[in-house]
């Protein structure tokens, strides 16, 4: 009977034993996380921490090439550089280009020093699109300016007579733009050209592939009515032009753009002769109106004007009216390409000068009531002291 107890209690003790020694085990198991880990680690589990580590090493690997760029870009010195992009901005108007200097026409000689001097002078030339939108995106310290050419002469985009092959005359307009801009690149190839109809630049066999070739570089094509026509009134009878009238003069320019170059947007005018309608009811057709399905609507609309002009998102700019400049030496009454020059030599604080970043407005603090906010968008705004 003894030895049976005995036995028993044995018994109990090994089983007791034995579950203390598992929960002990146990307990070691819970309390070494580190264990754990290498274990975990070499199956290739991750943690939370692993996945934290992760992202920092991500985060930092993405912000590497963020910081190299902010090395390679460093601010603009606003202040330095006398950044005003509310100052005012020559839109020159250019005629003919040929032998003889007159009151409407530059020798390629003097368009090429015209070039040359506006450069060498820190201004850099954007599209009327450009203007427009307020996309002004020229190098931080420089100035832009926009050229244009009224009628579509020939001498503004000239073919050689080749036979079949397309040669561009090196002495027209586009020739020199295109030669000047291969030795100064970083001053732009943009000009805007205002044609009328029948046969812009006067040599009907290459229209078409003018236009084409035009747009493909990046230079604009504008209205100038569909047969530079007077919009005020009738020369010959002095009777005022009515909205019929207009809206067919305009939307038929656009008609026949629009199947030389289906879908293109014609948004500006330059008015021929600079004549604009006596009644304003009918100066709005001007803006914008259609003829035979065909719809206009010209957002800047160019006068001869002597004066230049102002940032299209500047509180004094009308769209409607916007002044332009005679880029020639003579009979300017002062008010010429030159005479701008150097009137902006000596007041350079009303010259229009860039951030170089197109997505800001950036000017001296005190100008601010000169900005119209509504014309802006999304642009920041950046007065500095």
């Amino acid at each position: 009977m003894v030895l049976g107890i005995k036995k028993y209690t044995a018994f109990i003790l090994i089983i007791v034993l034995m579950t203390l020694t598992a929960c002990a085990g146990g307990d070691r198991d819970i309390s070494t996380p580190t264990e754990n880990q290498d274990q975990q680690d070499e199956t290739g589990v991750t943690t939370p921490e692993d996945e934290r580590d992760e992202d920092s090493q991500s985060e930092e690997s993405e912000e590497e090439p963020l910081e190299e760029e902010e090395e390679m870009q460093p601010p603009v010195d606003l202040k330095g550089l006398k950044v005003n992009e509310l100052g005012k901005i020559m839109v020159l108007m250019y005629h003919g280009i040929g032998e003889e200097e007159d009151v409407w026409v530059r020798t390629p000689e003097n368009f090429r020093k015209d070039l040359q001097i506006l450069y060498d002078k820190g201004y850099r030339a954007i599209g009327m699109k450009d203007y427009i939108q307020g996309n002004i995106d020229t190098p931080p310290g420089t100035t832009p300016v926009i050229i244009t050419f009224d009628d579509g002469l020939r001498g503004q985009f000239n073919v050689l007579d080749e036979g079949d092959e397309f040669v561009v005359d090196p002495d027209c307009a586009v020739g020199i733009l295109e030669d000047f801009n291969k030795e100064h690149p970083d001053f732009g190839l943009k000009a805007t050209f205002y044609v009328f109809y029948p046969t812009p630049f006067k040599q009907e066999k290459w229209v078409s592939k003018k236009f084409q070739y035009l747009t493909e570089k990046g230079m604009e094509i504008g209205n100038h009515a569909y047969n530079h026509e007077n919009l005020r009134m009738d020369m010959s009878t002095k009777e005022p032009r009515d909205a019929q009238f207009v809206q067919e003069a305009l939307g038929r320019n656009v008609m026949m753009t629009r199947e030389i170059l289906p879908g293109y947007e014609v948004d500006s005018l330059a008015l021929p002769y600079g004549a604009t309608p006596k009644d304003e009811d009918v100066y709005q057709y001007v803006i914008k109106g259609s003829f035979d399905g065909t719809e206009y609507h010209n957002k800047a609309i160019l006068l001869v004007g002597a004066n230049p002009a102002k940032p299209s998102y500047h509180k004094d700019t009308n769209m409607a009216r916007t002044p332009r400049i005679r880029a020639s030496e003579m009979d300017t009454e002062g008010v010429g390409l030159y005479d701008w020059l150097d009137y902006f030599d000596r007041n350079p604080e009303e010259r229009y000068i860039s951030d170089g970043d197109p997505n800001t407005i950036s000017y001296p603090k005190g100008m601010e009531e000169h900005l119209d906010k509504s014309r802006t968008g999304d642009k920041l705004i950046q007065p500095y002291e």
